[in-house]
């Protein structure tokens, strides 16, 4: 059973915790079923990590200055975070084995489910937010169900997992279909709530065709907003300096001496802004490279192991699709929480933590399929939902996680929130020995909705002159 148990770890920490060893390990396996030849096999899958590894370095090239500036933000507010007795790295090293297990089973348990049920047809493929939705799951389990073995939080944990990887890319799925039109890849990200809410809210605000913000008008002077990058860097660095001139001197001052201790702090704000707009660049390039080689790569896996399935991928997947929509979502959002911010300090409610790099993930995503309904309407909805969203969030889920790991309620998307409440309003049901509920109810859910849509999709099949309709129309749910 140790033995067991230490491949299970093995595999969690070091192929399913690390994207590009598994994007790369996935491309290669690809295109060895396609029978490729050896050279187009190594220097495809080289790429393709490549790619997932310039992604990374995008992200952290823009969020290393995402994080100084929340501070900075959290000191022009005048608010500090609120205080726990706990920590996530206390609840980690707890319970830290007990997720990785429960990544390792409930990945085999996706790749089953997905084998069986051809209308499942996306395979999850975020590995860091498989990481995080474990973890969230564990510290709800732990939370309802305080006495519970390893054994049995890995097994309930796995089974609930397991039901919301193969779930989240199908309800994404009719408006994956306006971004996507080929279907070539789905959406596998913990923003899907928020995305899923703007899509249907922006409906009545208009169209993409009319209001499309990647062919917005603008006066021959403003003309240069247009290119993202210096669009990006420009609003980035005006939000940078303004919180400079409203911070603490001291907190400004120690935040511009962790990147040179000579630098002048309005200088700081200044690179922080373009060094962010660097980072989205770097991103993008990134992902354009590993998509070009793991979606045809993927082909090997549809035709030969997993029959008509196709890769569930991270956000920034589809932010080249609309960037321009991207940063009005990440303004937006930004703008509003800050709105929240402020009113929840004022009333004594909650001292909310600015969670930047969330601002940006999600409220870009939801800006954008926020776009691909109604345009620019849509993308400023979507900002504006997500901060909300992570606000009252962060307000309603802190007490929630003050025995586990508080933080896990501050560096949230909204699906995490979803997870938790969820799990939460099934404690009275589920305490003690019950909590194998929690699984059974998911997989069934999971697996009755299989059915019905595989169901759906045969009389579609089945109907005289509709067997194209689902690649045709992919405009409504």
């Amino acid at each position: 059973m140790d033995v067991i148990k230490d491949i299970l770890t093995f595999l969690a920490d070091n192929v399913f915790g690390q994207v590009p060893i598994l994007i790369g390990l996935i491309t290669l396996i690809g295109l060895v079923l396609q029978r490729k030849r050896f050279e187009d096999v190594f220097a495809g899958a080289l790429r393709a990590t490549i790619g997932v590894v310039i992604l990374f370095i995008g992200v952290e090239v823009f969020t290393g200055g995402l994080t100084s500036f929340q501070t900075v933000l959290a000191s022009a507010m005048g608010t500090t975070p609120p205080k726990a007795d706990r920590s996530l790295a206390d609840f980690l090293t707890d319970q830290g084995g007990t997720i990785a297990l429960v990544i390792t089973v409930a990945f085999l348990v996706h790749v089953l489910v997905v084998r069986l049920f051809p209308a499942a047809r996306y395979l999850y493929l975020t590995g860091h937010l498989m990481f995080w939705v474990s973890t969230v799951t564990v510290a709800s389990l732990v939370t309802i169900a305080p006495g519970a073995d390893q054994f049995t939080l890995v097994l309930c944990g796995a089974g609930f997992v397991a039901a919301y990887w193969t779930l989240q890319p199908l309800w994404m799925r009719p408006l994956m279909r306006r971004v996507m039109p080929d279907d070539r890849f789905g959406y596998a990200h913990t923003s899907s709530l928020a995305c899923l809410i703007t899509g249907y809210a922006a409906r009545p605000l208009g169209s993409r065709e009319k209001h499309d913000t990647e062919k917005l008008k603008l006066p021959r002077q403003l003309s240069f907003f247009k290119d993202v990058n210096v669009s990006t860097a420009l609003i980035i660095s005006v939000i940078m300096l303004i919180g400079v001139a409203l911070a603490d001197h001291g907190v400004v001052t120690k935040a511009a001496a962790e990147m040179d201790a000579k630098l002048s702090p309005w200088v700081w704000a200044l690179l922080v802004g373009l060094r962010f707009a660097g980072g989205i660049a770097i991103l993008l390039f990134g992902v354009r490279m590993f998509l070009g080689e793991i979606v045809p790569a993927f082909k090997g896996f549809s035709d030969r192991v997993i029959p008509g399935t196709r890769p569930a991928l991270d956000a920034p997947t589809v932010f080249p699709v609309a960037p321009t929509a991207v940063m009005v979502g990440f303004v937006a959002s930004t703008g509003v929480f800050l709105i929240c911010l402020g009113v929840f300090a004022g009333a004594g409610w909650f001292t909310l933590a600015p969670p930047m790099i969330m601002l940006f993930f999600v409220g870009g995503a939801a800006a954008l399929f926020g776009n691909v309904v109604a345009g620019w309407r849509g993308a400023v909805l979507g900002g504006v939902i997500t901060g909300l969203v992570l606000a009252v969030g962060q307000a309603v889920t802190w007490d929630l996680f003050d025995k586990t790991a508080p933080e896990l309620s501050t560096l949230a998307d909204p699906d995490w929130y979803a997870i938790a409440w969820l799990l939460k309003a099934a404690d009275p049901v589920v305490g003690g020995n019950s909590i194998w509920l929690v699984p059974a109810v998911a997989l069934a859910a999971m697996v009755a909705t299989l059915v019905l849509l595989g169901r759906a999709e045969k009389r579609r099949a089945d109907e005289p002159g509709d067997a194209a309709a689902p690649e045709s129309a992919p405009a409504e749910a």
